[in-house]
């Protein structure tokens, strides 16, 4: 049997274009398989494209209604049998809960054993690290993924996210923005240590390069001042001075601020503009309403205060970008009255990497027309450490059941 090291050592050896190619030969020679295949995901999660031997992107395979596309959501393996004699399993390719594509190969059925599945799953989340860092080198899985060109502002967005989705033992994350190829500054950030988790969600104001170009400034004020270790009122000064150094007021961000410690459950937050909080809590969903105050940049010297409230283990947290929550039906009532209220409801069995497509499903359903604003959904489902005390009373909020 195949030691799953010998092909981790071919992997990581491999030139970082030609992992696939690498990993086709290695599973041939040590499994027997008879084709190995990567799936990438585009930008909108919608689609999966087949990476060719020669780096060249074929036909995308969509996610909904096929068996990639459930390994793919579901983020377990899948098998079909082919033929009698051959059998075709799908892998999903992920990293820290970041799902990448679906590594698909064919094995013959005597070699179809669940010693030989152990190891491909251990091999596709390998590829996922391994196509991790080839990025960093080479551009043949971004072009893959790209269903078309994307724009300048887009690209520059694009490249300020830190992926779709992240987990831990103390929380999972899943988050979208749309549309994937064009934008109007909306964005989102995280990072997390030992002791907590920060969230970032802002909107630009304006359209294209230059809302692309006042987003990025935006964010990287607020990594800055954020790796800096400061707390999140001082994050949001810096990044508010950053901002108004540069543009004297004439163009601000909006941005909402969220800090999670994983000890208690406790949450600061800091809003600053327009993205919405809601929260679900066993059925019932309320929007956390927190203390408005001046987006970043508007003026010289803001001063920013952060509230408190409490997340406790069971809890889905949502926010959204007005592009979602400001929406309107063509009959004119807005997202937030009662279709997201719903649509929460609807996905409350889905994990939090599967919800932000979800909702936004549901919105261009609700829509029934084409957004002419960004749209952006982040979803955070609160594990909490155990044996954590929960904490006081939450934020109030406008209840929806």
């Amino acid at each position: 049997m195949t030691q799953p090291r010998d092909v981790e050592r071919a992997v990581r050896a491999s030139a970082p274009h030609a992992l696939v190619d690498t990993l086709r030969e290695v599973l041939a020679e040590r499994y027997g398989a008879l084709s190995v295949e990567l799936l990438l995901a585009d930008h909108g999660a919608t689609a999966l494209t087949p990476f060719g031997a020669a780096g060249a992107a074929a036909e995308p395979v969509p996610v909904v209604n096929s068996a990639e596309g459930r390994a793919f959501g579901g983020r377990q393996p899948h098998q079909e049998t082919r033929h009698g004699d051959l059998v075709e399993h799908h892998f999903p390719v992920a990293v820290r809960g970041e799902r990448t594509g679906i590594l698909t190969v064919w094995l013959p059925a005597e070699r179809s054993v669940p010693d030989t599945v152990r190891d491909l799953v251990h091999t596709a989340g390998l590829l996922g690290h391994e196509l991790l860092v080839a990025e960093r080198d080479t551009d043949v899985y971004r072009r893959a993924r790209r269903l078309s060109r994307l724009t300048l502002a887009a690209e520059m967005q694009w490249q300020l996210l830190p992926a779709r989705s992240c987990s831990a033992e103390e929380y999972a994350i899943g988050a979208q923005l749309e549309p994937a190829h064009d934008t109007n500054g909306d964005n989102y950030d995280w990072a997390s240590d030992a002791d907590e988790l920060t969230l970032a969600v802002t909107d630009g104001m304006g359209t294209g390069v230059n809302a692309s170009m006042l987003t990025h400034l935006a964010v990287s004020a607020l990594r800055n001042a954020r790796r800096a270790g400061i707390s999140v009122e001082d994050q949001a000064a810096l990044a508010d001075q950053a901002l108004y150094a540069q543009y004297r007021g004439a163009a601000h961000v909006s941005t909402l601020l969220l800090r999670f410690e994983f000890a208690t459950g406790r949450v600061q937050a800091v809003d600053a503009g327009s993205p919405q909080l809601w929260r679900m809590r066993g059925r019932v969903i309320e929007r956390i309403a927190l203390d408005p105050q001046m987006p970043l940049g508007m003026f010289e010297e803001t001063h920013y205060k952060a509230q408190e409230f409490g997340v406790r283990p069971g809890d889905r947290l949502l926010v959204v970008s007005d592009g979602v929550y400001a929406a309107r039906s063509p009959q004119g009532e807005a997202y937030a009255e009662r279709a997201l209220a719903r649509a929460l409801h609807a996905a409350g069995l889905l994990p939090a990497a599967a919800v932000p497509r979800a909702v936004l499903r549901d919105l261009a359903d609700f829509r029934a027309a084409e957004s002419a604003d960004d749209t952006l959904v982040l979803c955070v489902d609160w594990f909490g450490k155990p044996g954590h005390r929960p904490p006081g009373p939450a934020g109030s909020g406008r209840g929806a059941r």
